[in-house]
């Protein structure tokens, strides 16, 4: 399992770093852009099905195609922590090395995207004194590692759970046709 668990996670979270990377670099560049969160949380879903295929690897080439609900859930969660963790290790370093202005640009890009979206002059107020209230809680290293797996973990957990319910196996549901 830790190898799987290894290769998979660490796959993961090359491609979970390297978007990261990419799609702040575009905000840092361009805090005008109009952002879908909804396309980047799908892109994650897409990502985290890594996941799928790692359990799926373990299950038929380590465990003879039976795995339980709980083994399945286990290798996916620690693939997707491995994952994960890799996303948190590159922003922290990214951020305090390279762009630690980010969240100058950051906040500038949701006041301007409140802006569009017709936020009125006592919603702009509101919102500039909650990203404030960010920018004071990102001082903390503490607070920027949690908040960064807060963006990415629970996805990777659901995905994880899904997967282990597709293909968990018990030994007398194996067809003779799957042997």
């Amino acid at each position: 399992m830790k190898r799987n668990v290894l290769i998979f996670g660490l796959i993961l979270g090359t491609i979970l770093a390297v978007h990261m990377v990419f799609m702040v670099n575009l905000l840092y560049n361009n805090p005008d852009l109009e952002s879908n969160d909804i396309l980047g949380y799908a892109a994650m879903v897409v990502v985290f099905s890594l996941t799928f295929f790692g359990i799926r690897n373990y299950r038929n080439k380590q465990l003879n195609r039976v795995i339980s609900l709980g083994k399945a859930f286990k290798t996916g969660a620690l693939i997707a922590l491995l994952g994960s963790t890799m996303y948190v290790v590159v922003w922290l370093f990214y951020y305090y090395l390279f762009v630690p202005d980010f969240l100058d640009k950051y906040i500038l890009h949701v006041l301007n995207e409140a802006t569009r979206n017709g936020a009125t002059a006592s919603e702009l107020a509101a919102k500039t004194e909650e990203m404030d209230q960010f920018r004071e809680m990102y001082k903390s290293p503490l607070f920027v590692i949690l908040i960064s797996y807060a963006e990415v973990l629970p996805i990777g957990l659901v995905v994880a759970f899904i997967s282990s319910l597709i293909l968990r196996r018990k030994p007398e549901t194996i067809t003779a046709s799957e042997r």
